[in-house]
């Protein structure tokens, strides 16, 4: 019998991951990205945003009559306009939630809402009151809970779960807490809340605490981490899904009781989707998915995994679905083990000598060259293969202007190590 707890996953790259300078996505890449997010094995699908356009409404409708397998999800504010816009966009969707929220925090309340926390639950309860009209699968959000009052939010959790709320989000919103705070911030909340609702986290990368934050919320009682595809997001973005889901899996001694219902192979794939249709790249040395995350250009560390892969790998590309055997990268750091195995599967098996003279000429090429390509290694070892014996050596070339005939050139040539 399976007694693990399911962490679910709830992307919000379609809607959070968008709000990235420069991300936004039309109706078409963002059904795309779903039936990926589908294929991936994410919980739930976080489609957008309905009451902000007619075009996020639009796309929302359309995931939610394509995917099937994962819940689709619409954003809300907590006012009645917003809430009904969600229920419409996502009527068609075979499994579907609202998730609404407002602020909980002093600063966001006095100065962003001007409302009083008395105030503040009224509206909660009935954004949560009327989404339950549209779904029975409703979730409420304690926007800045990393900055909101401790009481506060246990006296709006006992309100909106009382209206019908099952899920209730803690918003790291502005990414300021430091994980300790975030594990005692939700073992207080899971504790009080007990069965009654799933306790879930929503962390941003401000401090770049965002994925240690969320796993620290998991050890302490979450059970649902939102999170996006190559940690897209406002600002420094939020936590990345690859990463949890990759720390979750290859910590399996520390997290040995939690599981998530995600297809690991189709992590490389997602993350390739999510960048050509953004245009965001992620950075070289970003962790899981990086172009970086599994290369190896050291000399020591080059030695060690032709060795013993696991002396530096302590995931397998072929994990996330990365089809590439070969990791080592050729530079000015590699050693000769490297360069010979590289050339081997290159098809070049050197003798001794012609190995010693093509690695030297190798390193003079990775001084001057930040990439080492097969093709320069290639031309490098051809050139050396074939390579004729010297036998005679130009020394000297006079050119001279005689008249009629007679030679116009005296060349000096030595043969071997004979003078001539």
């Amino acid at each position: 019998m399976n007694t693990k707890n399911t962490i679910l996953i709830f992307d919000t790259t379609l809607r959070d991951g968008e709000q990235s300078p420069g991300a936004s996505m039309n109706t078409e890449e963002k059904i795309q990205i779903a039936s990926q997010l589908e294929r991936l094995g994410v919980d739930i699908i976080e489609a957008g945003f309905a009451a902000a356009s007619p075009g996020d409404f639009d796309a929302i409708d359309k995931i939610a009559q394509r995917v099937t397998h994962s819940r689709v999800c619409s954003l809300a504010r907590a006012t009645d306009n917003d809430v009904k816009s969600a229920g419409e966009a996502i009527a068609k969707a075979k499994m579907k939630r609202i998730h609404t929220f407002i602020a909980t925090s002093k600063i966001h309340m006095e100065y962003k809402l001007k409302m009083t926390p008395d105030e503040v639950i009224k509206r909660a309860v009935r954004a949560v009151e009327y989404a339950r009209t549209f779904v029975d699968d409703v979730e409420f959000s304690c926007e800045d809970a990393g900055r909101s009052d401790m009481g506060f939010m246990k006296e709006i959790s006992d309100a909106v779960i009382q209206a019908g709320a099952s899920t209730i989000n803690l918003p790291d919103t502005v990414g300021f807490r430091l994980p300790f705070e975030i594990g005692d911030m939700v073992k207080q909340m899971s504790e009080y809340v007990g069965n009654r609702a799933i306790i879930s986290v929503h962390n941003h990368n401000d401090l770049g605490l965002g994925v240690a934050n969320s796993l620290e919320a998991v050890i302490n009682g979450a059970r649902q981490v939102e999170c996006t595809i190559n940690g897209l997001g406002e600002r420094a973005g939020n936590a990345a899904l690859e990463e949890i889901v990759m720390a979750l899996k290859t910590r399996s001694d520390v997290f040995s009781d939690y599981e998530t219902n995600i297809n690991t192979k189709e992590i490389y794939p997602s993350s390739r989707l999510i960048a050509n249709i953004t245009g965001i790249e992620p950075q070289p040395n970003k962790a899981i998915v990086g172009k970086n995350a599994f290369a190896h250009e050291s000399g020591i560390h080059q030695d060690g995994m032709l060795k013993n892969k696991s002396t530096y790998e302590i995931i397998s590309p072929a994990d996330i679905g990365l089809d590439r055997e070969d990791t080592l990268v050729l530079g000015k750091l590699s050693g000769r083990a490297a360069f010979k195995d590289k050339l081997a599967k290159l098809g070049f098996i050197l003798k001794d000598e012609a190995l010693n003279s093509s690695f030297e000429r190798f390193k003079i090429m990775a001084d001057k060259k930040k990439v080492i390509y097969d093709d320069d290694l290639r031309a490098l070892v051809t050139n050396e293969m074939t390579k004729a014996p010297k036998i005679y050596e130009i020394i000297s070339l006079q050119l001279m202007d005689f008249s009629e005939g007679t030679p116009s050139a005296v060349v000096k040539i030595k043969k071997d190590d004979q003078k001539s």
